[in-house]
């Protein structure tokens, strides 16, 4: 069919096409998109309506969006799809040429006949129509009984019904290509790439499974900020709600370093005294971006998975990421429970879960992933009285997904989903009753605080603000990375080519001026006198590192300085005056 409506798959995870399903207004994967022939202005195009995603359905409904277009505006190379009437049917009976027709009769609700027409776009000297059931005396008079049924007019007039095995589009798509002289023409398509010149080399990072790596939580969050939350132009109303309640509780619990942490915090500040109910996403970008030069932010801009790298560029990545974020989480609320305490969760033993819930079913880019967390969260999440009893909620229900997607074609074959943890990493974990394996929750428990704490966070690889800008130093742990590519390991499919929107879409929407006032205050009281208070860790003062130690060791010696100087002061004054005393002379 590709001369009459082409396809194409564009990947929204690679960060070389984020701008683009950005501009193209994607929010959730997979998404359809139907353009029409001869468009010359841009467009985002027709969102696919249909009530699955089953193949069959996707392609009926790719025939509809074809014979939608108007006559004038039909691709040339496309068939007409209408039904002719049994008065032109009469008219082909009479037909002698170079060529063979097929009529396909069926009923209206039928998509066979419409197939098999673009089935055969290929090829020449025949051409296939369709006609319906509706006069059932005319189909009489030509012998068709049933429908579907393939009427065939030979190039010398004879003609009759075709005997197929089956009445399938495949049986009749294959007798009509197999008939004399039915050829494929010479058709000038455009070439696809090659896949091996712009095969990449695979980065292979070493990492221990038993721990966990800062990388991978800051490359989630980069996602999640940068494009999963930005694909929302802008946000209001419980959107809004949900997105403030997720930063709330990112910025308390979130365990990696200190300019995330402050990042998060000074977004949830921000967003908190924001007196409007609906925000365009850029302000928040912004802030995120750090455009105003705010001192002790950062935030990594691009992805390096470790713990979560797969085996090809599309497997694995963010939804891991997602996973082992909301796994700390759940961790940090159960053994820091003051954390919350005046955001208003700090009563709630579901808090995390509950602000999880609402992210999945409000942004989170698999809309069929989010649907089935919805489903296992209105089943048993109401069930969860204490924060442990929440860690052990989302074990349980991960373990749940990882069932259900054991051998589904995202799952990576180097690292297959199985029910975790595994034995060798927690033996303690796994027991057997009357032979049957079953888990040990309390030492699962106490293996997940101890797998998801802050200090099973290993820091390597992590990217340093110097790695954000181009040709920056390399990261902590960089030197440490094995280019190559195991066997088992395939080159990713990197060959999605980004078509980009013309110029003509114009720059991204101004904020409103109270925005505009709200984070122009925000900046100006970070850029205080306390906004260059060290928050624990490194962060940059003066374009240099300095860490806590280095400003302690500063402030020890300038505090010893201006001691040294104050006794060397009240020692010379003292001696002055005893100088004063001893040579004096009254007068006479």
């Amino acid at each position: 069919w590709a001369s009459a409506i082409r396809v194409a798959a564009l990947d929204c995870m690679e960060e070389k096409n984020q701008a683009v399903c950005h501009d193209y207004d994607i929010h959730f994967y997979p998404t359809f998109r139907y353009f029409k022939a001869f468009t010359k202005e841009f467009t985002t195009g027709e969102n696919f309506k249909g009530p699955d995603r089953e193949l069959r359905t996707v392609r009926q409904t790719m025939i509809d969006f074809l014979q939608n277009h108007t006559e004038g505006r039909r691709p040339p190379a496309c068939p007409p799809l209408d039904p002719i009437q049994p008065s032109d049917v009469l008219a082909l009976l009479d037909h002698r040429g170079s060529h063979y027709v097929a009529i396909v009769f069926e009923n209206n609700s039928s998509y066979l006949g419409r197939e098999v027409i673009l089935d055969l776009i290929p090829y020449e000297s025949i051409v296939v129509v369709r006609a319906l059931d509706g006069d059932k005396a005319f189909l009489e008079r030509l012998g068709v009984s049933s429908v579907p049924s393939c009427y065939l007019i030979y190039p010398n007039g004879s003609h009759g019904l075709i005997n197929v095995g089956k009445p399938l589009r495949a049986f009749f798509s294959s007798y009509l290509k197999s008939l004399p002289d039915v050829r494929k023409k010479s058709l000038s398509l455009p070439e696809k790439p090659n896949k091996e010149e712009n095969s990449e080399v695979v980065v292979w990072r070493e990492f221990d499974k038993s721990k966990l790596y800062t990388a991978d939580l800051e490359s989630g969050l980069h996602f999640l900020l940068r494009v999963e939350l930005a694909a929302h132009k802008s946000l209001a109303g419980a959107e809004l709600k949900t997105l403030k309640d997720f930063v709330t509780v990112l910025a308390k619990l979130f365990p990696g370093r200190p300019p995330v942490r402050k990042l998060l915090e000074t977004l949830q500040e921000w967003l908190a005294s924001l007196p409007l109910d609906r925000i365009p996403y850029n302000a928040v970008l912004d802030l995120v971006n750090n455009k105003m030069r705010i001192s002790g932010i950062f935030l990594t801009n691009h992805i390096k998975w470790v713990g979560c790298q797969g085996s090809r560029a599309e497997l694995r990545g963010y939804p891991c990421s997602l996973w082992k974020l909301f796994h700390t989480l759940t961790v940090e609320a159960s053994t820091h429970p003051d954390a919350l305490v005046g955001t208003g969760f700090e009563d709630d033993p579901q808090a995390v879960l509950q602000t999880m819930r609402r992210y999945i079913h409000t942004f989170f880019g698999c809309k069929e992933c989010g649907e089935h967390f919805e489903e296992m969260a209105k089943e048993s999440m109401d069930s969860v009285k204490t924060p442990d009893q929440a860690i052990l909620w989302l074990w349980k229900k991960h373990n749940v997904v990882n069932g259900r997607l054991a051998g589904h074609l995202s799952e990576d074959p180097r690292f297959p989903k199985l029910q975790w943890p595994t034995p060798d990493l927690c033996p303690a974990c796994h027991e057997e009753i009357k032979g049957l394996a079953s888990w040990d929750e309390g030492h699962v428990l106490t293996f997940l605080k101890q797998h998801y704490n802050r200090d099973n966070l290993l820091d390597t690889y992590s990217a340093d603000q110097a790695d954000s800008g181009e040709g920056g130093t390399l990261a902590r742990g960089e030197e440490e990375e094995k280019r190559l590519t195991p066997p088992e390991m395939p080159h990713g499919d990197r060959d999605a080519q980004s078509v980009r929107p013309p110029s003509a879409l114009g720059p991204r929407p101004a904020l409103p001026d109270s925005l505009h006032h709200s984070l122009d205050v925000k900046l100006q009281n970070l850029d205080g006198p306390g906004a260059h208070k060290e928050v624990g860790g490194a962060a940059p003062f003066l374009g240099v590192d300095f860490s806590s130690l280095d400003m302690s060791l500063c402030v020890v010696l300038y505090v010893a300085s201006s001691l040294f100087l104050m006794v060397m002061y009240f020692f010379f004054r003292v001696r002055s005056r005893r100088w004063k005393v001893k040579h004096h002379h009254p007068a006479v």
